[in-house]
């Protein structure tokens, strides 16, 4: 037992030298080109099943970014994400179609070449009431906080934030 634990933390400690050495050599330009050029086909769509809501999901998993996430969103004619939020932050870049978004107490209108922002653990919605489809590019910081194990997702389900939050008056 005390060999092995020895053994652990003798590949623990090369690990940390290997780091060491690398961070020594940042100004090294030698990289692989692995990832540095990623094509929407590429993307491994989750469907509405997957998603838990009616929205899809392309997963870019060949960006080698560390602190951002990447994906591509489509929403469908007619439909909507679930009321949701999460503790990173959000931009939506959308690529073709237009629709709105409850962030919080807002409402916001969005349409092609427009840039959405989510706060972070902000409820939020995307709604596309159009008869053709939204595609978007959806950019968070979720790897980040990932790594720090300090992300956390929520969501309600199909239900508007103003039905969610109604005053208290009312």
């Amino acid at each position: 037992m005390k060999n092995d634990n020895f053994s652990i933390k003798e590949v623990k400690f090369n690990e940390f030298l290997a780091n060491l050495k690398k961070l020594k050599q940042r100004d090294k330009q030698e990289i692989s080109a692995d990832g540095l050029v990623v094509h929407p086909e590429d993307a491994i769509w989750l469907d509405s099943k997957a998603t838990g809501n009616p929205t899809e999901i392309g997963i870019l998993v060949d960006i080698p970014a560390k602190s951002m996430e990447f994906y591509l969103q489509r929403i469908p004619a007619n439909s909507s994400s679930d009321l949701q939020r999460h503790v990173h932050e959000s931009i939506h870049y959308v690529l073709e179609g237009e629709g709105y978004s409850e962030i919080g107490n807002q409402v916001v209108k969005w349409s092609k070449g427009d840039f959405v922002y989510t706060p972070p653990w902000i409820w939020h919605r995307h709604y596309n009431p159009n008869d053709s489809d939204v595609r978007m590019l959806l950019i968070e910081n979720s790897r980040l906080l990932d790594s720090l194990d300090a992300n956390r997702r929520e969501s309600l389900g199909l239900v508007s934030f103003a039905e969610q939050f109604k005053p208290e008056h009312e």
